[in-house]
């Protein structure tokens, strides 16, 4: 059987790292098996859904190299639904419903005060056609209740979870259609699921009830439900759940700098005690992906450990790569020099401009400046090669007696205007002999 996952965002704003992770894991499990992976947009809440989030989600997941092997959309399918909505009424599964939300409130606190679990007591199962007739023509509408069978125990061996157990009987039957017309998620997400042949379910734990609904709904459209896992949810540095995180997009982490080569390497193992291993491509990190690997514990976000991921990711990226987006006349001899010390490819840029400068003189003692006034003769004096660093430290050294910081710190301040940075041998022949003869002049007058 081929394997055919899917990831079901709502076009109502941009995708976070929660779901970013959601995606990841179920395009990684789809890859392992050599099967299917589908984006289903679901765009049944026509007020929120917007066509420029269903572009963004689109392109976030292209940027990231997850590519959908099709897509769906929920607004395109509201027929199918309507012809499966039709058969579970002639079954007597779906069932019409009229309380107000207030209503439903006392109800839930009446049944609290009498210490029974609060779900709906099924009064409109009692409700006469004419009953019904009479509320149509007051001009009231229905709002629809999947009918559970509260005899059948709802059970699933959970990929992450382990065997799952609930009772119908402790459960309400819960709305899957509104008054006007328009679908909620349970419903059309199982028909969905049926008809697009999805055989896995990875999702957050924060749907275990959910599913726990709709194992009865994939009976009663007649299909067997497919595999069900369900990760722990993602938790801040605090150890809870975080706004930042439910707002930390992929725009977001894009305008940091973050390379998708580094989210997909954290959010890959986030959840498991595997090594994130910034040098595994996506084959790599399907061939490794197990459910088996994951835990029950609440999986931690870091920023920190992303943005240190980046770095090693930066660091190991050939000068072909970089190009693009390298400025304009940076060779791979500079790449090379400056790549040890960026944290994220932009910062190239700032180091390009040390090379190329102007560089501001540093504010130093008259000692310094003779000392810098001395190492521009002996720079002039000497054979410029592709060691004149070496050259002219050592030359400094023997005539002066500076050693370490003494000696490098100052040579470093005057020809970068920094005090830390890439290997001087390395930058040295970037500058130049004119402009490192220049600078040194400068910061000694």
């Amino acid at each position: 059987m081929t394997i055919v996952t899917r990831f079901a965002p709502s076009p109502t704003g941009r995708l976070h790292v929660g779901n970013l992770r959601t995606a990841l894991h179920n395009w990684l499990l789809a890859k392992r098996h050599g099967g299917r992976f589908l984006l289903r947009i679901d765009d049944t809440d026509a007020e929120r859904s917007r066509e420029d989030y269903v572009a963004a989600i689109r392109a976030d997941l292209a940027w990231l190299g997850v590519h959908p092997d099709g897509e769906e959309r929920q607004s395109a399918r509201f027929g199918l639904y309507e012809r499966e909505f039709a058969k579970l009424a002639d079954q007597g599964r779906v069932y019409r419903c009229y309380e107000t939300p207030q209503e439903l409130e006392l109800k839930r606190k009446v049944q609290l005060g009498r210490g029974l679990p609060p779900i709906y007591d099924r009064a409109a199962l009692s409700l006469s056609e004419a009953d019904h007739a009479a509320r149509a023509a007051a001009g009231q509408q229905p709002h629809w209740r999947f009918l559970l069978d509260r005899e059948a125990p709802i059970e699933w061996n959970d990929g992450i979870r382990g065997l799952q157990h609930f009772d119908p009987a402790q459960m309400s039957d819960p709305v899957v259609r509104r008054a006007d017309g328009s679908w909620l998620y349970m419903l059309p997400s199982a028909i969905d699921d049926i008809a697009m042949g999805v055989t896995d379910v990875l999702r957050g734990e924060d749907h275990v009830s959910n599913t726990a609904t709709q194992m009865q709904m994939f009976t009663a459209l007649g299909s067997e439900p497919p595999r069900f896992a369900h990760e722990a949810l993602l938790v801040g540095t605090e150890g809870k759940l975080s706004k930042r995180l439910g707002s930390l997009g992929l725009d977001a982490l894009r305008e940091a700098g973050i390379e998708p080569r580094a989210i997909l390497a954290l959010l890959a193992r986030l959840g498991t005690s595997d090594p994130v291993d910034a040098s595994l491509g996506a084959e790599a990190l399907a061939a490794s992906f197990d459910l088996s690997r994951f835990g029950r514990a609440p999986a931690r976000f870091d920023e920190a450990d992303l943005h240190r991921i980046n770095a090693a990711v930066i660091h190991a990226m050939p000068f072909a790569e970089a190009a693009p987006r390298l400025p304009e006349g940076m060779d791979e001899a500079a790449w090379l020099a400056v790549r040890p010390n960026l944290a994220h490819l932009g910062e190239a840029a700032d180091w390009w401009q040390v090379v190329k400068g102007p560089v501001a003189p540093p504010a130093i003692d008259e000692e310094t400046r003779k000392f810098l006034g001395h190492a521009a003769e002996a720079l002039a004096a000497l054979e410029w090669s592709g060691e004149a660093w070496r050259d002219l430290t050592a030359a400094l050294k023997e005539a002066s007696g500076r050693k370490g910081k003494e000696l490098f710190q100052p040579l470093r301040q005057a020809l970068t205007g920094r005090d830390h940075g890439p290997e001087m041998a390395m930058l040295l022949p970037l500058i130049g002999r004119d402009e490192a003869l220049a600078r040194l002049r400068a910061a000694a007058q």
